[in-house]
């Protein structure tokens, strides 16, 4: 078989995946930019408005709502789920009994669907018959309104994300496990406790992992939708309308589609420039065995 065959067998096998990239993820995207810059409500064709959308973005009262939303819980819900997935994975990482069982204990909230996970903490959190507020009455404490309470309902979700550190927990593991053991058992020789193995040997040899896991973590905690839309439908009283929530709302309750699009990209540069400071900032801090930091 010569070149030139070779080549038109291989972009013949490829072309499957080239078009389905053409069709169901490029053109989308360029479709949404333009529609971005138009009066479009899905029904009539589109009327080209310029930047008039991104303009109105910053003077809708329920723009800025969503950010703060969003920010809120992402602020509290991504450390505290790298928090304990860490520690969770460090416990397993030690001789600890029942380890396999655990392990396993702690993976299987992450194997639940969204939706299936969400309506069954909107249960939990129930405040006449949730199991939530029955445990704080056997302590003599009155539960919160939870998800009925513009106060509680953010921190309810985010209490309910913890639930899911397993997945995190997983690949804090596999980085824990393939640290050399030489290096701490040098560490030891050279007279170093707990403390100082874990800030001077684990936490330096396991940096790209922890980077990954927060720029996931964010990412995914910009794009939080499925909770808000079956456990609390944006409220109470605008609550926890996340940024995504609020494009939903727009594109498909409010069809301004137009609208929805400019928020859509205005998250995509957001999340863009986020993740572009978080790897300029914390090259110093993170540690590549084998190579040199950038």
């Amino acid at each position: 078989m010569n070149k030139k065959e070779q080549n038109r067998n291989f972009f013949l096998f490829i072309s499957p995946w080239i078009i389905g990239f053409l069709l169901f993820t490029l053109y989308p995207v360029v479709s949404s930019f333009y529609f971005s810059l138009t009066d479009y409500d899905a029904t009539r064709a589109p009327n080209f408005v310029g930047l008039s959308n991104y303009i109105y973005a910053f003077q809708d009262p329920v723009f800025a709502i969503s950010i703060k939303a969003t920010l809120y819980y992402t602020l509290l819900s991504v450390p505290l789920g790298l928090l304990l997935s860490l520690v969770f994975a460090m416990l397993l990482n030690a001789n600890v009994a029942c380890k396999g069982a655990f392990r396993t204990f702690m993976y299987l909230p992450s194997m639940i669907s969204g939706v299936s996970l969400s309506l069954l903490w909107s249960w939990i959190f129930n405040p006449q018959f949730g199991i939530a507020n029955y445990l704080l009455s056997l302590m003599h404490v009155q539960g919160p309104l939870w998800l009925m309470d513009e106060n509680w309902a953010v921190p309810s979700l985010i209490i309910m994300s913890l639930w899911t550190t397993g997945e995190g927990m997983v690949i804090f593991l596999a980085a824990l496990q393939g640290i050399p053991k030489s290096l701490i058992e040098a560490s030891v020789l050279d007279g170093a406790n707990w403390h100082h193995r874990l800030w001077n040997v684990t936490m330096p040899m396991i940096s790209p992992i922890f980077l990954f896991q927060l720029i996931i973590g964010l990412i995914n905690s910009f794009q939080v939708f499925t909770q808000a839309f079956v456990m609390t439908k944006g409220g109470p009283h605008y609550a926890t309308t996340f940024y995504v929530y609020n494009i939903y709302q727009n594109a498909f309750m409010n069809f301004k589609m137009g609208y929805a699009s400019a928020l859509s990209w205005m998250l995509l540069i957001a999340v863009m420039l986020v993740t572009w400071f978080i790897f300029k900032f914390t090259n110093r801090f993170v540690y590549y065995q084998g190579g040199e930091n950038n």
